[in-house]
């Protein structure tokens, strides 16, 4: 009885930590955007460690299950650049830019913790935006902590079943994201 006790007791204390924010956004610079978004650069940082390991909560900085096993940060990163295709039709101003990425974190949900409680996909990266032309700077480097709740369970079962998949809400999600800090 105690071990089990002790056991859930873990569990709901890792599982907590997936809710929780590891950190906070940069402040986005108060200036005047007028931008024509016209491609993306994505990079995963140095040193990322990967998981695959079905466990509630895995130590790692990617974990990502909405594609078939693979190279995770080229499937993010495809991810990140299908978001910037569709903005480009959105984001049009004056000024022609070029976005780098670069990925720091992406920690989705495995599938034990899918098909149980959930939890939330925590994407960390940093964003800088180059003029088109020139390649200068117009924002430096900052970092983006976007974070979306993952749902479990039959709430995550019956998404599946509408054609909602993982990869369609997080794509979704990063549509909204490159979208909110570009405008």
């Amino acid at each position: 009885m105690f071990k089990s006790l002790l056991s859930l007791m873990v569990l709901l204390i890792g599982m907590a930590a997936c809710s929780l924010p590891t950190s906070q956004s940069d402040v986005r610079p108060v200036m005047d955007r007028s931008y024509t978004l016209t491609g993306l650069n994505f990079a995963v940082a140095e040193g990322l460690t990967v998981s695959e390991e079905n466990r509630y909560y895995p130590t790692s900085d990617i974990v990502w299950r909405g594609d078939a096993p693979g190279p995770r940060g080229d499937q993010i990163g495809a991810m990140f650049k299908t978001a910037a295709e569709r903005n480009k039709s959105v984001i049009r101003g004056d000024v022609p830019i070029v976005i780098d990425v670069q990925l720091l974190r992406f920690h989705g949900v495995t599938e034990r913790t899918r098909a149980s409680i959930g939890g939330v996909y925590n994407i960390i990266f940093m964003l800088t935006v180059r003029d088109a032309r020139t390649g200068e700077v117009i924002e430096p480097a900052r970092r983006v902590v976007a974070d979306l709740p993952a749902p479990g369970g039959s709430e995550a079962m019956a998404l599946e079943h509408q054609g909602r998949t993982e990869k369609v809400e997080v794509t979704n999600f990063l549509t909204a994201t490159l979208r909110n800090q570009l405008i």
